[in-house]
């Protein structure tokens, strides 16, 4: 089959910059200090940027920058992930290369972790912003562009918090000799899905494993309420069913998903969803996948969301405020609640649009999992209300966060103390040390998912496929067996499937793609990502925490043409992590007489 890229590709390729961006080494920097508006520089403060040896490429391009408008620039390049985030915890940087990729596909996720007061992944404190922020997640999409504006002028313009440097693609590259291409999904915001993959020799489904890759083998939990990072996201976005999915390209469905059909009533704050009965847990018995024979229920989705919700449920609950706007989660027990309740477009019942296409109408509601029986009409609904109108739940619902755990298993491993909890002593469900092999190994978890972890090492995690996971539908998992490999070096990974290593590899850099376009054996698949690489500037102790009038300067000595050049062109512009999703129509233009004169502000106010 002849490779080939999206046809996004071929019209980026014919608006590629007509120069490309060389990167300088710091001497040659040095000698460049002109400031190209006035013919001179100031000299000025120096400034730490921290980053890892994965963004090498982006810390030198910007070094060089920053120093061509004056600055002194001092590299902090840690080789991992691990040790970055150490040096980030430590304080012991002024501007941090940072990214974030939305992986709900709504542009209230983009912003609210990031930059909220107490935002799980926020240093920063203002009031505008927040307001802005919970302002525009309760808008509609017609209605929060100009929002979104606002709280760009407000995080970016007027107070230069970060500094936008590129939007990315989404690529992946695979074996198209081994994997059928047309079980490939590439999905803009949702994880990589494993369960529709097939082998091209359809019999080596049962025989082979599919061979995947990630970079970080640090697990920070196998349970989905305690990790929203790389090291999970692929991991448990395929362990755990959800209420709701998305498609590829982000809009919400309930195919695939727990539910057979979702409505929305009058209002926009009460939520239903209509559960299907042909899922159960899977375990882990003397190394291979079980079925527990206990169904995946309306009592398990209920305490699975209100633990997602509560930001006291575990230790180090990590993504509770993706879930605060749900005031209340229940199942629904009165037939007469559905028949009542009006759909929010005014277009029927809700209880007409959850038996849209059921095989078996909607005869009565059950609260009780044991009386489930979809066949003869005997269904449990799950009913989200939200503190307030809010439309963008359903985007949070689709994330990993939200997959459903067992009530049962949960609360059988969860038996420590939350305020006394000791992680030296204490393992809660979800640790990597149950699923790691040697001493500490003993496989607690309870999969809703098409897949469960089966164990694991610093090499690789083993997976098998649930054998009770809508088995006999089209949504079952096709494969029987997956291993993830874990490759830290993005050119160690791509050495790992030219070599056929690994099968397929997601996530692979711009200036790689003609690598994979060279291999027979290879196929690339690339699209817009909602992924954007930017710099967050330290909040706490440093010149540029309180000086905004400094970061200005920083943020208009950025180029992000000559970025893009570094990647052939192939990076797309940023104002801030909502760029992908919203057109507030923003940009960061370089300006050498801005950098000038937001600096010259800075030293008149520390006079």
């Amino acid at each position: 089959m002849k490779k080939r890229l999206l046809s996004f590709l071929t019209l980026t390729t014919s608006v590629i910059l007509l120069a490309a961006c060389n990167v300088q080494t710091e001497e040659q920097a040095n000698n460049d200090n002109s400031d190209v508006s006035t013919g001179e520089t100031t000299e000025k403060t120096t400034i730490e940027l921290l980053g890892s040896s994965s963004n090498e490429t982006d810390m030198n391009i910007v070094r060089d920058q920053l120093i061509k408008n004056g600055f002194d620039v001092t590299l902090n390049t840690q080789p991992d992930y691990a040790s970055f985030q150490t040096q980030k915890e430590a304080g012991n940087y002024d501007l941090a290369i940072s990214s974030w990729t939305t992986v709900t596909g709504n542009p209230d996720y983009a912003v609210r972790s990031l930059f909220t007061t107490d935002g799980d992944n926020s240093d920063l404190s203002n009031s505008e912003v927040d307001a802005l922020i919970n302002e525009a997640a309760l808008q509609t999409s017609d209605e929060y562009t100009e929002t979104y504006k606002e709280l760009e002028d407000v995080l970016v313009t007027e107070n230069a918090y970060i500094v936008p440097l590129y939007t990315s693609l989404k690529a992946q590259a695979f074996n198209q000799d081994l994997l059928n291409p047309d079980s490939i999904r590439l999905a803009k915001s949702r994880a990589f899905p494993w369960e529709t993959v097939q082998f091209n020799e359809t019999a080596s489904n049962d025989t082979e494993p599919l061979i995947l890759t990630q970079q970080i083998g640090d697990l920070t939990s196998l349970d989905p309420i305690k990790g929203n990072d790389g090291s999970i996201n692929q991991l448990n976005t395929n362990m755990y069913v959800r209420l709701v999915n998305l498609t590829d390209d982000d809009q919400v469905v309930s195919d695939g998903s727990l539910s057979y059909n979702h409505a929305i009533a009058e209002g926009n704050s009460d939520y239903y969803f209509i559960l299907r009965d042909d899922i159960n847990f899977a375990a882990v018995e003397d190394d291979q996948a079980v079925d527990t024979g206990k169904m995946v229920s309306g009592q398990d989705a209920v305490f699975s969301l209100n633990r997602a919700k509560d930001p006291n449920s575990v230790p180090d609950h990590r993504t509770y405020s993706l879930h605060e706007h749900i005031d209340s989660v229940s199942l629904v027990t009165d037939l007469a609640e559905l028949e009542n309740a009006s759909l929010s477009d005014g277009n029927g019942t809700v209880k007409e649009a959850l038996e849209a296409n059921l095989e078996s109408p909607i005869a009565s509601v059950v609260e009780d999992a044991a009386q489930v029986d979809n066949a003869s009409g005997q269904y449990q609904v799950v009913k989200v209300t939200t503190t307030e109108p809010f439309p963008q739940v359903l985007n949070y619902l689709a994330h990993q966060s939200a997959g459903i755990v067992s009530q049962e298993q949960v609360e059988s491993i969860n038996t420590y103390d939350v305020e006394n909890f000791d992680i030296s002593t204490d393992i809660p469900y979800g640790d990597q040390r149950a699923v790691t092999e040697g001493e500490t190994y003993d496989n607690h978890l309870y999969a809703s998912g098409p897949y469960i972890m089966t164990q694991k090492n610093d090499y690789e995690a083993t997976f098998q496929k649930n054998p009770a996971y809508m088995a006999g539908t089209e949504h079952a998992a096709q494969i029987a067996n997956v291993t993830v490999r874990f490759i830290g070096d993005a050119d160690s990974a791509l050495s790992a499937l030219r070599s056929g290593e690994i099968h397929l590899l997601a996530g692979l850099d711009e200036t790689k793609y003609d690598v994979v376009e060279g291999e027979d054996s290879l196929s690339l698949q690339s699209m817009p990502s909602n992924g954007v690489t930017y710099m967050l500037f330290n909040a706490n102790g440093r010149e540029v925490s309180v000086s905004a009038d400094l970061r200005k300067s920083i943020l208009y000595s950025i180029n992000q043409d000559e970025l893009s050049a570094a990647y052939d062109g192939l990076k797309l512009k940023a104002y801030s992590t909502v760029s992908p999703l919203v057109d507030t129509g923003n940009e960061l233009v370089a300006d050498p007489a801005k950098v000038e004169e937001f600096y010259q502000n800075y030293l008149d106010s520390i006079k």
